[in-house]
């Protein structure tokens, strides 16, 4: 059995294409999903990765989701720490429980997965973290200070954890995606679209694979000094 590795938000999307890779990287893939059922189902039907469902959101349940995985799959090797919501409205128009939950799955989730599988990296001397960032996290955009804010906090989360997991073979990366063609991407009204799109140099979205690349590639053994650092994939929308 290979490495295993927990996919948070595994089961859609971005998270699902990293889900796919890592298992064809020959990975025992663990999907976490939140919400639906059905979907979850037809997801480990297709593929053959288990599924579990939690709320990154919950400290607790975390805890609890991760001992799980480790007594039925094995100890936990890999996190990505994928699982995010958005709650878009500008700062007049946002709730308090709209900045508050997206702080504490967005941004919560990775510190509450990484405080679950931490330890035990560390006690087998090998551990990998990548958390999924945002261009958005590191440009700003309008509408959206809860998320920003979130996903900014994700970098500054990536660097400090890795400095304390790099003596002990953890590496802590982090991905930047830019605009990707999924669900979330596809709500956007096509206007509005068209006009992001036309600020990619490339001249198109990404691709979900594109983004399950440079997690494949920060979860092996070639990553091993990479550590504390950020990739942009974006398009060369954003270059930083």
């Amino acid at each position: 059995m290979g490495k295993v590795a927990i996919v948070t938000g595994g089961t859609r999307g971005i998270g699902r294409a990293i889900s796919e890779m890592l298992q064809e990287d020959g990975f025992t893939v663990v999907a976490n999903y939140a919400g639906n059922d059905d979907k979850a189902k037809a997801f480990t039907d297709a593929t053959g990765i288990k599924s579990y469902k939690w709320d990154v959101g919950d400290h607790a349940a975390c805890q609890e989701g991760c001992e799980r995985v480790a007594s039925e799959v094995g100890p936990v090797d890999v996190v990505v720490n994928n699982a995010g919501i958005t709650r878009d409205g500008t700062l007049l128009k946002m709730t308090y429980d709209d900045w508050d939950e997206v702080m504490r799955i967005n941004l919560g989730g990775c510190f509450n997965m990484a405080k679950a599988a931490f330890a035990g990296m560390k006690d087998r001397g090998w551990g990998r973290f990548v958390n999924i960032g945002s261009i958005n996290g590191q440009a700003g955009q309008y509408g959206q200070v809860n998320y920003a804010a979130a996903k900014s906090g994700i970098h500054g989360f990536t660097k400090a954890l890795a400095q304390e997991g790099a003596r002990f073979g953890i590496t802590v990366n982090a991905i930047a995606p830019g605009y990707i063609d999924t669900d979330m991407v596809a709500a956007v009204p096509e206007p509005v679209l068209e006009k992001i799109v036309a600020k990619i140099p490339v001249g198109r979205l990404g691709q979900a694979k594109e983004i399950a690349r440079g997690v494949s590639f920060l979860c092996s053994d070639s990553a091993a000094f990479v550590t504390g650092s950020t990739m942009s994939i974006n398009g060369g929308q954003h270059m930083y």
